[in-house]
Formats: C-alpha cells, structure tokens, sequence
C-alpha cells in the first residue's frame, strides 16, 4: 500500500506519523504557540527529528465553533509557511489542511505534497476537480455540514453504515475524475458525540473494506480530555493509548501533536504484530 508524493512511493505497509502543524491562533490545542518563523522552524525541526514522515499544516482551524477565515487570510498564513519550511527542509513532505480548492492548488505550486480536507470536497464543489489536475494523494475526511454546525448533526440510522456509504459516494465521485491515492480519515470529533468517537473507533477496523489507507486524528481531543476530565495539555497519555488501539484496528498514518510519543506506538505494535 503506498502513495505517491512528489515523485516518491511512500510505503504505508508500516504505519507512518503525520505531525500537526497549526498557523491558528484558535485551535483547542496549540493555538497561537508558534507566533514565529523561527519557532516554526524549530517546531518542524523537531517533528522531523522525532521521525514524522508528513508535515501537516492547517491554518483554519476547525474545531467546534471555529471563527470564519477568509480565503485571503488563510493563503496569507500557509503559503509564506510552506516556502519557509521546504527552503530549510526541501525534502519534507508538507500536507496542507484546507477545504478550499484555491488554498490548495496554490500550496501544492509553492512544493506541498498532500491536500487533507476535512470535507471531503463538500465545502468547496472546485476541490476534486483541483486534487485531480494537481495529481496529489488526497485525504478525505468524513464530516456534516461545517465546524460551526458540525455539532448540531449528530444523528445517524447507523453510524458505521452511514459513514461507510458516505466514504463510498465521495469516492465513486474522486475515481471518475481521476484521482489515485486516497486516505480515509473517519473524523473523530466531527459531527460526532463522546459516545459516538468511541462506537467508531471500537468498530474502526470494518474501514478495512474500502480498500484504502486508513488515516486516525485522535491527538488530544475532547473524546480523551472529557471523558477522563482533563485538559487537552493532560491528553498526552490518553493519546497514545487511543493511537495504539488505532494502529491496531489498521490505521496507517496518525495525525499528532506529538510525534515522539506516536513513533513509539507505531514501533511497539509493530514489534507485537498484533494489528488486524
């Protein structure tokens, strides 16, 4: 199972590290950290260093009730980012985390390789067709409606059902335009209740039917820090358990904040070889 960035085949028979990058000053957990080029830099550095095989950089944040960001702020945030990063490491694979075709056709001209919508180009009818001419590995990602109301809809005749069909619409529409290598991102936390994020990832390896890479995004989210009534900066532990218990149901790539601790769960699975 590999995917293709940049001209090299990227092999996901062993599960890789995304580490997160935010360019918000708003996201629930590292918002407005790195206020500078250099403490990107530095930050990006470290994500490398710790062994993350992707890059992944988003600014617009989209937990619950995010506020709007207008096209032009979001190109103003990422693109001078994506130049900074690949002048310092011309080699590391950036992900861009937008839902705007725009934003990503622009980030993949200035030396991204991957486009992660958490739309799964619903937010934008542009999206695919872009992803399609730009010929890049896609991420989709199952969300209703936007971060603003994503938490209002919440209701499904059956979760893993309604999901897997939804997976299965969006890519029947990304094959007939051309688009090759896909990942898969469930959405914990999108549109889903506490309840919810646990029913799917308990069920998660049943993903395994699509036939597709299989990305888990649980790194400190409400689904660990309220369940266990602790912060997001107290999630760390709760993380690592829940990205284990990923791995093991067939994730291939985990998207963290802390990359360190996540190549570790990859490495000690691995050496089990006890995943689904």
């Amino acid at each position: 199972m590999t995917i293709n960035c940049k001209g090299n085949l990227i092999d996901l028979s062993t599960p890789k590290v995304m580490g997160i990058l935010n360019l918000t000053p708003d996201s629930f957990f590292d918002g407005g950290k790195h206020k500078n080029e250099k403490d990107i830099l530095n930050h990006v550095e470290n994500m490398l260093n710790n062994g993350a095989t992707f890059i992944d950089l988003g600014a617009y944040s989209s937990r619950p009730n995010a506020d709007h960001v207008s096209e032009t702020e979001e190109l103003n945030r990422i693109i001078p980012i994506i130049k900074s990063i690949l002048k310092s490491f011309p080699e590391a694979l950036l992900s861009i985390d937008t839902f705007r075709s725009e934003v990503a056709k622009q980030s993949i001209e200035a030396g991204a390789a991957i486009i992660n919508d958490i739309s799964a180009g619903k937010l934008d009818e542009n999206m695919l067709q872009c992803v399609a001419d730009l010929h890049v590995p896609y991420i989709m990602m199952h969300m209703r409606g936007t971060p603003k109301t994503m938490q209002q809809q919440t209701t499904y005749n059956d979760l893993v059902k309604d999901i897997l069909f939804y997976f299965s619409e969006r890519l029947a529409l990304a094959k007939t335009l051309g688009i090759k290598d896909i990942i898969i991102d469930p959405g914990f936390g999108f549109a889903k209740t506490l309840e919810q994020n646990y029913e799917l990832l308990n069920k998660m390896e049943l993903f395994k039917m699509i036939e597709k890479p299989l990305l888990a995004g649980v790194s400190r989210k409400s689904m660990i820090y309220k369940k266990l009534n602790i912060t997001p900066k107290e999630a760390l532990n709760g993380t690592s358990v829940l990205n284990t218990i990923a791995l093991q149901k067939g994730a291939k790539i985990l998207r963290v904040h802390d990359v360190k601790e996540a190549v570790e769960c990859v490495k000690l699975v691995e050496a089990l070889d006890v995943r689904c």
